[in-house]
């Protein structure tokens, strides 16, 4: 008997016991057609890929630069830095505690549970009323999103394929919830991860061609986070010409500051100017390259709304500060350190403005001198990325970089 046979046999012995109700949401989801491959297993996947695998041409890594550039070791603990991670009990922010590991569906038959089992972490999807239940693991395998306002995951499939899990975590909510992009209606481990999304998540991935798949990538080609390289371009000649201790006077490296105010924008819009399309091999943009030539970004018209999170390029260049002066994203923003609180961004406002400008001073005096984040650029909803936890669709708050007053 074939694997698929043997599959099919398992699967029909096993759902045949299933109520009608919970048959159909089996029939119904799209993880059916793998149940059948997958019933029979306890666990997903063995194994994951490294992050210190062989590096993009000319790529010498984190440590290699951190071991001179010893006074940006605080970028480690950065957002960008840890947008991307192996998962690990450190790196997922969810809880596994009795009690605090169970998501609940909309639908009633259909629970998931995160287990933490000593060969790595599962999601588990229950389907059923018990004693009469099939269930579906897949493992964390990598992390996406550094927790400060929610995480998703990502499982290998198949040796080299990449789909993203279906639960994620919301922190604001301390739970886990639906990922974005599932129902919660339906099992289902099925939705796959595209460069694309990979190419604001990740350094670098290798992809694999394959007309039939576009989540395929070499396991042991991959970097995760935003590393150094990827805002100052490859490092591996800057460190030989330095490895003598002699300062030559090319440092054969970029130093974004020193673009001209377009480049800057264009190494900040490839992940914070919108999805756009893509005209070249994701990750073959490298710092000091028109983004243009690589990714075509959506111009929005004057008179178009624009998502908090969808472009935040865009909303920037809509601010009476961003036209009247030189500023760019580092105006604001110091990507080597972690940047938290409101009254450290109210301190880069007030490089340019009086505290006394402010049409609140005369009533709340200098208690506004820490607070022009929240007035001028407040957090508000998004509407393009949404998940759902208890029935309920639920919206992160994302600060709108349209500078203005509100």
């Amino acid at each position: 008997m074939s694997p698929a046979d043997h599959g099919h046999e398992y699967y029909l012995r096993t759902t045949s016991r299933l109520s009608s109700r919970t048959r159909k949401v089996l029939r119904s989801s799209a993880a059916a057609a793998v149940l059948i491959f997958t019933l029979s297993l306890t666990n997903g996947p063995t194994g994951s890929g490294k992050s210190n695998g062989p590096l993009p041409t000319r790529y010498v890594g984190d440590e290699k630069c951190l071991s001179c550039h010893k006074e940006y070791k605080t970028f480690s603990e950065t957002a960008h830095h840890l947008t991307s991670q192996e998962a690990t009990r450190k790196s997922i922010a969810g809880d596994f505690a009795e009690g605090r590991n169970i998501l609940k569906t909309a639908e009633r038959e259909l629970t998931y549970r995160m287990e933490a089992k000593p060969d790595g972490f599962f999601q588990t999807a229950v389907l059923g009323t018990a004693p009469d239940t099939v269930s579906m693991s897949q493992r964390f395998d990598l992390v996406i999103g550094s927790g400060r306002k929610g995480q998703t995951y990502l499982y290998w499939d198949k040796g080299d394929r990449l789909y993203q899990l279906p639960v994620s975590y919301w922190t604001e909510l301390a739970s886990w919830v639906n990922s974005p992009g599932y129902g919660d209606r339906f099992l289902d481990f099925s939705r796959p991860v595209f460069p694309r999304c990979l190419e604001c998540h990740a350094s670098f991935f290798e992809a694999i061609s394959d007309p039939n798949a576009g989540n395929r990538y070499k396991k042991s080609a991959y970097v995760l986070g935003v590393s150094c390289e990827r805002c100052h371009g490859p490092g591996e000649e800057h460190a030989a010409l330095n490895a003598s201790g002699v300062k030559p006077v090319n440092q054969a490296i970029v130093n974004p500051a020193k673009m001209p105010r377009e480049r800057q924008l264009d190494l900040c819009g490839l992940c914070h100017g919108g999805i756009g399309v893509t005209k070249a091999p994701t990750f073959s943009f490298v710092v000091g390259n028109t983004l243009s030539d690589y990714l075509q970004l959506q111009i929005p018209k004057a008179e178009d709304p624009l998502d908090v999170h969808g472009n935040q390029i865009a909303l920037l260049e809509r601010s009476r500060c961003f036209k009247s002066s030189g500023m760019t994203c580092s105006t604001c923003h110091n990507v080597h350190t972690t940047q938290r609180t409101v009254a450290d961004f109210s301190a880069r406002c007030l490089a340019c403005h009086k505290v006394e400008s402010c049409g609140m001073y005369k009533k709340k005096g200098h208690n506004v001198a820490d607070k022009c984040i929240d007035c001028h650029l407040p957090n508000q909803i998004s509407n393009v990325i949404f998940s759902t936890h208890d029935g309920t669709t639920i919206k992160p708050r994302v600060r709108n970089h349209w500078i203005k007053v509100y």
